[in-house]
């Protein structure tokens, strides 16, 4: 079944996409030129943006009609810039956690989270001393352990050099299969697309109108 689908949509009198089909549990990549609304398309998923036209419809309901904040516990989206406190890495995890309310992970939980994403570091490690790559992939690790039905990644390996970028969607991807996860990546890179993507949406057909 479609987990995502859209219809008729355009965002901002500007883009319009060509109707999107998703199918629950699959490996999705989003592929097209810059600026033909890849990371908007995101965004547009968990109601973070709002089309100016068409549809948008998750599981089958219009999310129009579901409650925001429902649907972005659900759609989760790392997208390129990420929202990390002062504080370590268990602290993270603790904010992000009080703020859904949610009892935290134990930390051999959190440890195979971040391992994971490829954060080998001590839980007191400060995030203020990570680089912008490591950064990401805390952001990422976090999300990933709420286990969301779907979890949206925009451009997840850009600071990664090939090998590793491979190694990185490979540990999320076993996770999201042993999960029934949907994932939905944007990557300019065709190396990572054709080894990982199950299905490929080319919104190359995106246009000004």
């Amino acid at each position: 079944m479609d987990i995502i689908k859209t219809k008729d949509l355009v965002f901002e009198d500007f883009i319009r996409y060509p109707d999107i089909y998703i199918k629950k549990g699959k490996v999705v990549f989003l592929v097209g030129s810059s600026g033909s609304g890849k990371s908007t398309l995101l965004k547009l998923f968990n109601a973070t943006l709002s089309p100016s036209s068409g549809a948008i419809f998750y599981e089958g309901k219009n999310i129009d009609e579901i409650d925001t904040l429902k649907l972005r516990q659900e759609v989760l989206l790392v997208g390129q810039s990420v929202y990390l406190f002062d504080g370590s890495i268990k602290d993270n995890f603790n904010r992000f956690y009080s703020y859904r309310e949610m009892n935290m992970p134990n930390e051999e939980e959190i440890k195979y989270f971040l391992s994971i994403c490829q954060l080998d570091f001590p839980l007191e490690t400060q995030t203020s001393i990570l680089s912008g790559g490591e950064a990401q992939r805390l952001y990422t690790a976090i999300f990933l352990s709420f286990l969301p039905k779907v979890i949206m990644l925009d451009e997840p390996t850009s600071a990664l050099d090939t090998q590793n970028a491979k190694s990185l969607l490979r540990d999320i991807i076993k996770l999201a299969k042993t999960k029934e996860m949907t994932v939905i990546v944007v990557s300019h890179d065709k190396n990572l697309s054709d080894e990982f993507a199950e299905d490929i949406i080319d919104i190359e057909g995106s246009k000004t109108i």
